[in-house]
C-alpha cells in the first residue's frame, strides 16, 4: 500500500514536470525570432480579418492591436501558457511581447490558441506601453469581445479601452478568459 502510494506520487510529479515543460519554453534558443513573430502575426490578423465580419474595420479604429498568433496551453491538473507576439501601431509592429499564465484545477491535455489585445485609446495603449509587466486584471482590465448573433463584432465592447479576441482556427472562442494573464516586453532583434 505504502510503495503503490510512492509510485503514484512519482507519476503525478512527472506528470507535473512534463506539462510544465510542454507550456513553458526551455529558454531562448526555443524562442521564436522577430522575422518569425512578424510574419505569424500577419497570418493571425489575416485568419481573424476572415474570420470576424467587420473585423478589418474595427481593427482599422484601433490605436494599437497586440497579437498572440500561438498560444499554447497544456496541463495536467496544473497548467500554464506561453506565447510570443507583437505590438502594432499603425500596422508597424513597435514592441515584442509573451504571455503566460498558470492554473490550478482540473485539465488534461493541450490546446493552442490566438490572443487579439485591442487598444481603443490612446491612453489604454500608453499605459499599458510603460508597464514592462503588465497583469490582466490587476494593472487593467480587458473586455473579451463576443460575437453577435449576425456574426458581426458587437459595437458595444468597443467603447471599452482595452477589448480582446481569442480564436482559434475555426474561429472565435468561448467561455475562455485572460484573467491572471501577465504579458512581459522582450527584447527581440532581427
Amino acid at each position: 500500500m505504502i510503495r503503490e502510494k510512492k509510485v503514484w506520487k512519482g507519476v503525478w510529479a512527472f506528470l507535473f514536470c512534463l506539462s510544465f515543460l510542454i507550456a513553458v519554453p526551455a529558454g531562448s534558443s526555443l524562442a521564436a525570432t522577430a522575422r518569425e513573430i512578424d510574419v505569424s502575426v500577419d497570418v493571425a490578423l489575416e485568419q481573424f480579418e476572415k474570420t470576424v465580419n467587420g473585423g478589418r474595420a474595427f481593427l482599422d479604429s484601433a490605436k494599437g492591436v497586440l497579437v498572440f498568433p500561438s498560444v499554447v496551453k497544456a496541463g495536467i491538473g496544473v497548467g500554464g501558457e506561453y506565447g510570443e507576439g507583437a505590438l502594432r501601431i499603425g500596422g508597424k509592429t513597435v514592441d515584442y511581447y509573451n504571455t503566460i499564465s498558470a492554473s490550478v484545477g482540473f485539465q488534461l491535455g493541450a490546446q493552442v490558441k490566438s490572443v487579439l489585445l485591442v487598444f481603443m485609446t490612446n491612453e489604454s495603449l500608453q499605459k499599458f506601453r510603460k508597464n514592462p509587466g503588465w497583469e490582466v486584471g490587476v494593472d487593467g482590465s480587458v473586455a473579451l469581445v463576443k460575437i453577435g448573433a449576425g456574426g458581426s463584432i458587437d459595437t458595444t465592447t468597443i467603447k471599452e479601452p482595452i477589448v480582446a479576441f481569442i480564436f482559434g482556427q475555426k474561429g472565435l472562442m468561448y467561455n475562455l478568459t485572460l484573467e491572471g494573464s501577465k504579458f512581459t516586453r522582450l527584447d527581440k532583434k532581427e
